[in-house]
């Protein structure tokens, strides 16, 4: 799922008639003066990370002025907070609260429901994992039928809400709803939803994830790349997006994990099926290797694919190995990956001698794939070990070699340990 920022998701509110507190969003710390300037009260400051637990992290704060505004957003943009880089604040009005709602939806896939599912808490603030159930109203949605506004009355009557306070709420609800199903959302959430104490209600905070296969709908929302991540994506993630967006047979993932590799020991990653490849990962950890990327190419990629998404792997700098781990027997007929690999690795590997490759390849046409990858390496001056099968649950033997041949290949260059 595709994240939006606060800012993003509350610009969306708005437009479906929610209302929000008054700012604007701010790159520089003259920008967020002017922004307190304009709003003409106390502000609050807040991060644009996509990481929950911003305030108990020093990602919320709070000015008087617009002088003091500037000096706060200087000491956030460009700070890390929860190991990510602050680039943009929210400058916004500070609500004075009296109390906290919270109002959610979520996409319930079970074979019971399959629809969306909107939720009402009077305990707003907290994750919605930590409120009782009997403070919960929830009501699941028939999407032909929608949600109307008496069902959101109905889900604050619930839970005993003042009267006063049911219309506004009700209209948050069906704001909400309204932006959710519009924007083919997979969650989202108003957290919390606010009356302060002058009797107003607004959406404080909101975290809203789009659908990756509807970003293409909506190019307003500036998504590159229409995959969920704690960080902005690289300029790998980017070139390695283009290769799932341009081709969709078949899955081609790939997510920088070292932007910027400082370190011996970084492996080039290249999994086939999620499980075992993860199973994978954890080996090379427990032999002090970390991954430089996390790829996987499986639902039966063509070979352009796949030779695609091996060159990105490839083309990272500073990684000692390049390691296959197709630990999962296939139904999908592997020698597409064979050709793929081959391809890349003798357009990347002739100028690289006795850089490690272990390959291991499972599945239908098991035999011809590997004669393929036997073939096509068989005059790289590499270090390259291939494998089938028998070795498909040996996850710990596999990162043992990859190791092995990391430590031959530093001592042929020279290059020291650690």
């Amino acid at each position: 799922m595709a994240r939006l920022f606060e800012y993003q998701g509350k610009e969306l509110l708005k437009k479906a008639k929610v209302p929000i507190p008054e700012g604007g969003v701010a790159t520089t710390p003259q920008e967020a003066g002017k922004m307190a300037e304009k709003v003409g009260k106390p502000v609050a400051i807040k991060s644009q990370i996509w990481a929950g637990g911003r305030g108990k992290a020093g990602g919320i704060q709070f000015a008087q002025n617009p002088e003091e505004a500037e000096k706060v957003a200087g000491k956030l943009l460009g700070s890390e907070i929860k190991s990510l880089t602050v680039e943009k604040v929210l400058v916004e009005e500070k609500l004075d609260i009296d109390r906290e709602f919270y109002a959610g939806i979520i996409i319930d896939a079970s074979r019971e429901v399959r629809a969306p599912v909107v939720m009402f808490s009077t305990e707003g603030g907290v994750d919605i994992e930590e409120v009782p159930s009997e403070k919960i109203a929830q009501m699941n949605v028939d999407v032909l039928r929608g949600l109307r506004f008496y069902d959101a009355l109905n889900l604050a009557i619930t839970l005993k809400v003042p009267t006063q306070l049911l219309p506004a709420i009700a209209q948050a609800i069906l704001g909400l709803y309204a932006t959710f199903k519009g924007y083919n959302c997979r969650t989202a959430e108003i957290n919390p939803l606010v009356l302060t104490k002058d009797g107003k209600i607004f959406a404080a905070d909101c975290r809203m994830s789009i659908d990756d296969s509807s970003v293409f709908r909506h190019p307003e929302l500036g998504i590159d790349v229409a995959r969920e991540a704690s960080t902005p994506p690289t300029e790998l993630d980017n070139i390695a997006w283009q290769i799932e967006e341009g081709d969709l047979r078949g899955t081609c993932y790939i997510a920088q994990m070292i932007p910027e590799i400082k370190e011996p020991g970084v492996v080039g990653y290249h999994g086939i099926g999620g499980g075992g490849a993860i199973l994978g990962v954890d080996a090379l950890n427990r032999q002090g290797l970390k991954i430089a990327d996390y790829a996987d190419t499986s639902g039966n990629p063509t070979a352009a694919k796949v030779y695609r998404a091996v060159k990105v792997i490839l083309s990272q700098a500073g990684i000692e190995g390049y390691m296959l781990g197709g630990f999962i027997v296939a139904n999908q007929e592997q020698w597409h990956h064979a050709h793929g690999v081959v391809k890349a690795l003798r357009e990347d590997l002739m100028d690289k001698p006795g850089f490690p490759v272990v390959l291991l390849l499972c599945g239908n046409k098991e035999k011809e794939s590997l004669e393929i990858l036997r073939e096509g390496t068989k005059d790289l001056p590499a270090r390259v070990e291939i494998y089938g099968s028998d070795r498909v649950y040996e996850t710990e033997f596999l990162a043992k070699r990859m190791k092995t041949l990391i430590e031959e290949y530093r001592k042929e260059r020279g290059v020291k340990e650690g």
